[in-house]
């Protein structure tokens, strides 16, 4: 149990750490009581996210194979390694400019979430979801849903705190990258991809 919870909390913190700056911006411009808003657009944009690794990752389940879904662990290498050569490319003043507007604020939110971490997390949670046991995954699901909870409240308490999201925005790429490449490794790893290929 306690396994699988840390694979939710690792696969969440690898794409959620570029997030948190984004998050921290979002809350530089809205206002105390619509904080709330910002939970409920998060958490829409995650559960679209979510659902559609999925829905990826239940068609793939039936490659006959494990050790052939090993090589989805490729993806998040591959984007480790993309982060660390091209860089972020997220537009901050653009991400200011939409959630300007407390009325649409839960749709440009969920917009914004799937926006900036489409690719990054279908990436991760894809070979995540087609690696471990179906049994797992309500679990893995709830870690999801309690990660986007402190998330929140972490971004909202880093954008009170300037020194604080400074550090993070210079270091947290390099943790980003850090994080994707051993995911995909483990992935790798644990599908027996590896073995496979060194018994060949």
């Amino acid at each position: 149990m306690m396994k699988t919870i840390l694979t939710g909390v690792t696969a969440y913190i690898s794409t959620g750490l570029d997030y948190l700056i984004i998050l921290m911006v979002i809350f530089g411009r809205v206002k105390h009581q619509d904080r709330w808003l910002v939970l409920i657009g998060d958490f829409l944009g995650t559960i679209v996210l979510v659902g559609s690794s999925l829905a990826i990752a239940f068609f793939l389940g039936f490659v006959p194979a494990p050790w052939l879904l090993g090589f989805l662990g490729l993806i998040p290498i591959y984007l480790g390694i993309k982060l660390w050569v091209a860089g972020d490319d997220d537009d901050t003043d653009a991400i200011a400019a939409k959630v300007a507007d407390p009325k649409r604020l839960i749709g440009s939110v969920a917009l914004i979430t799937m926006a900036t971490c489409g690719a990054d997390n279908v990436g991760i949670y894809v070979p995540l979801f087609t690696t471990v046991a179906p049994a797992t995954i309500p679990l893995i699901l709830l870690t999801f849903a309690v990660m986007v909870v402190i998330f929140w409240e972490i971004g909202y308490r880093l954008a009170c705190l300037p020194k604080v999201a400074d550090v993070l925005e210079k270091e947290g790429r390099y943790i980003t990258i850090a994080v994707y490449i051993l995911i995909g490794l483990y992935i790798l790893w644990d599908s027996g991809t590896f073995q496979h290929l060194l018994a060949l």
